[in-house]
């Protein structure tokens, strides 16, 4: 259907709604620069868009992208989801130059993580990027949670608290929106909500998993977002689509008055049961003020398919206009509360260029540095000699996307150009690598080995034939490694971080 086609179908549409409609969106679309149809939705009214790794090929080309939005809405807020460490946009070529939430809470030093934000966030802003969908403040209590892990702070509520706050006040100081993320808590769950609806306890108001969440209002955050989760105790909806959650308890009981962001609508914990416009009308009446489309359907036909449900909602009495109406203007409140902070931070911070030029990652060093942890013999390198790396891998986190490179492997490669890693998937595969590896130095390189059997089988395997071995592991720490083995923890896998693993065992 073309553009033309499009507008025809929704010309019956009363303007006032649709661009009611229209703004409360902010979904994504594939290419490195903006399509037809996303300028002219944006100059209807399209209150955002969001940024994916498919967007992105270098920081001077988001700057030209996030200025043609900007050409078109001034008032657009350009979204990305930016956590660093195993989730990063800008740099999922390469792997993020800071590490990730878990790293941050292992070193424990606030004033640290506050640092890593602003340090992310100057990047954001000088490439024109609103909103950040960070930090996450889900106490990971769960450690067979398969989709959040090193992405949370820590399993201690009042640890990830203190960090959350931190992480805010570090990214909006330099003038771009944080979004808390997951509410009420995506931390105590065995299943990912891209996949379908896990469902956590909720043991009242004083649940401590919203100890976090506290601390981020505390702290200013612009926005928080909710999570595709069944709170049992709270309500039988999800929480996207739930009153109870997002008026009750986040509007009334913990007082914030921001904007209020869905997870991706498109997810499996919502439309495995419904229709995507469906999905996103009960959230906009439960409280939601902008929409979170386009991970995985990032089309013109998806925006005009959710835009047309909204207004029909009106029509048919299901949606209330003035709901409609009040999320179209909280958005605008966020697109203010922008401008305000970006003024700000300009008259303490020194303009940086598009060209990356003037961007620092010193605290994401120390950060990465501090965090990692070595148990058994630290074993180092004889004369530099490049290590054979035998990788245990699993399937990867829909979170942190196919697109994004991260991880021990590339570190060594760049360290030593043409060293090849094994990629191992199944504990049978071991005695193949095994056998073709030399007798020089062994990396046995894992992630979350207590969630996956087959893994802790193949490790036995692996270390038995060679007790020299170090194994580097960067997930969630979950397993123990046998006495006398080098046990490396990085607590993420960003590129930093492999970096600094290398600079340790060289």
């Amino acid at each position: 259907m073309t553009g033309t086609e499009n507008s025809a179908r929704s010309s019956h549409r009363s303007p006032d709604l649709r661009a009611l409609a229209l703004a409360v969106l902010q979904p994504g679309f594939v290419g490195l620069t903006p399509p037809d149809w996303v300028l002219r939705e944006l100059d209807n009214g399209l209150g955002g868009v969001a940024l994916f790794g498919r967007n992105i090929m270098d920081l001077a080309q988001v700057s030209a992208l996030t200025a043609a939005v900007h050409g078109a809405n001034p008032r657009a807020i350009i979204a990305i989801d930016e956590e660093a460490g195993d989730v990063t946009r800008l740099e999922h070529s390469t792997g993020s130059s800071w590490p990730g939430n878990l790293a941050l809470g292992v070193v424990d030093d606030v004033a640290l993580t506050e640092a890593v934000a602003r340090e992310i966030g100057t990047m954001l802003d000088s490439v024109g990027v609103d909103l950040d969908y960070a930090p996450v403040a889900d106490v990971n209590n769960n450690p067979a949670n398969p989709v959040i892990g090193v992405r949370s702070f820590g399993a201690d509520p009042a640890l990830v608290a203190r960090h959350t706050a931190a992480w805010v006040a570090g990214l909006q100081s330099a003038g771009v929106l944080a979004c808390a993320k997951h509410f009420p808590g995506h931390g105590d769950t065995a299943t990912d909500s891209h996949l379908d609806m896990p469902v956590v306890n909720f043991e009242g108001p004083e649940d401590v998993v919203l100890q976090p969440f506290r601390a981020a209002i505390e702290s200013g955050t612009a926005s928080i977002m909710s999570a595709h989760i069944l709170v049992r105790g709270l309500d039988d909806q999800p929480a996207t689509l739930s009153r109870r959650a997002l008026v009750d308890l986040l509007r009334t009981h913990l007082g914030f008055d921001g904007l209020i962001l869905s997870d991706g609508m498109e997810m499996g914990a919502i439309t495995r049961s419904m229709s995507l416009g469906e999905g996103c009308v009960r959230a906009v009446a439960a409280g939601v003020d902008s929409l979170c489309i386009g991970g995985g359907l990032a089309g013109e036909e998806t925006v005009l398919e959710v835009a047309d449900a909204l207004v029909d909602a009106v029509h048919d009495g299901r949606l209330d206009e003035s709901r409609l109406a009040h999320a179209a203007q909280q958005v605008g409140r966020a697109a203010d509360e922008r401008a305000r902070l970006r003024r700000a931070a300009a008259s303490v911070t020194p303009a940086t260029g598009t060209d990356g030029s003037d961007l620092h990652n010193g605290a994401g060093i120390d950060a990465a540095r501090r965090a990692i942890t070595v148990h058994g013999p630290q074993r180092r390198l004889a004369t530099g000699r490049a290590p054979t790396v035998i990788e245990l891998s699993a399937p990867g986190n829909f979170a942190v996307g196919d697109e994004t490179l991260c991880g021990i492997a590339s570190a060594v490669a760049s360290r030593w150009p043409g060293t090849s890693t094994t990629s191992v998937q199944d504990a049978n595969e071991v005695w193949g690598a095994l056998a073709a590896a030399d007798d020089g130095p062994l990396w046995i390189t894992v992630r979350d080995p207590h969630r996956h059997g087959w893994m802790v089988s193949a490790l036995t395997d692996l270390l038995a034939a060679r007790p020299d071995a170090v194994v580097i592991d960067t997930g969630w720490s979950g397993w123990t490694a046998p006495e006398g083995t080098t046990h490396v923890l990085t607590h993420g896998a960003a590129r930093v971080t492999a970096e600094r693993v290398v600079e340790l065992l060289a």
